[in-house]
């Protein structure tokens, strides 16, 4: 596991990534701008940061010339931009950037770069890049003893009930003399809530097996009112 800090004033794009980060199994510190970045980073002393251009106080590459010049920029740091020139990346590429991630992020690149910034700090020692792999998942990602569940990720706290035992008869009944919109609703919630129960409620896992970014499903699942209180989901068969 890796400890690594997030920096960015948006508040959604921090979250986002605290929860990507999070179900990744590493241990995130997150800022909202340079004064919180300077303060976590003498604190947590980071494997990695990710770190905002445009931040209202100080610039991400303000910051990170900061780093540079004061015998700080020890580990490596992914620059974050939606709107960034092709001469700012160049410019945080000097001073010691280790990559550029262009807005809006999508998880293969974030995961993509969180494990070359880890391969090149050898964070091998903290877990994060000795950690076994499973290979065909995601972008080689680690082995979790203890994933983030998507109840955790919406509510802060709880986890899904246990995966519900499906049989191989398992069956689901749908009524058709009804608005196609109401039925194709009803399906999708049902689509969803077994790949939930199938995965244990992997929010990164679900995301992989239904082809949706992590972002699209948090919203198709509230959408939905998929019901992520319930007792233990226990499928016919």
């Amino acid at each position: 596991m890796a400890n690594i800090l997030v920096v960015d004033d948006e508040l959604g794009i921090r979250d986002l990534l605290s929860e990507i980060l999070n179900d990744e199994g590493h241990s995130v510190e997150l800022a909202e701008n340079a004064a919180q970045a300077r303060g976590a980073r003498q604190r947590m002393r980071p494997d990695l940061v990710l770190l905002d251009i445009w931040m209202p106080d100080t610039d991400g590459v303000t910051l990170l010339k900061e780093w540079s010049t004061t015998g700080q920029l020890s580990m490596p740091v992914v620059m974050m931009s939606g709107h960034a020139t092709i001469e700012t990346a160049v410019e945080a590429t000097k001073i010691g950037a280790h990559s550029f991630l262009e807005k809006p992020i999508t998880m293969q690149k974030l995961l993509k770069a969180v494990e070359a910034g880890l391969s090149r700090n050898g964070a091998a020692a903290g877990g994060a890049a000795a950690m076994p792999r499973r290979p065909g998942f995601g972008v080689n990602a680690p082995i979790q003893m203890a994933e983030l569940t998507v109840e955790a990720a919406m509510t802060g706290g709880q986890s899904l009930p246990p995966p519900m035992e499906m049989g191989p008869q398992a069956r689901q009944t749908f009524e058709l003399d009804k608005p196609l919109r109401d039925a194709r609703d009803e399906f999708e919630k049902c689509y969803f809530e077994f790949h939930l129960a199938k995965e244990g409620g992997s929010m990164t896992r679900v995301a992989e097996k239904t082809g949706l970014e992590r972002t699209h499903l948090y919203r198709k699942l509230k959408q939905l009112g998929v019901d992520l209180s319930r007792g233990k989901r226990t499928g016919a068969g």
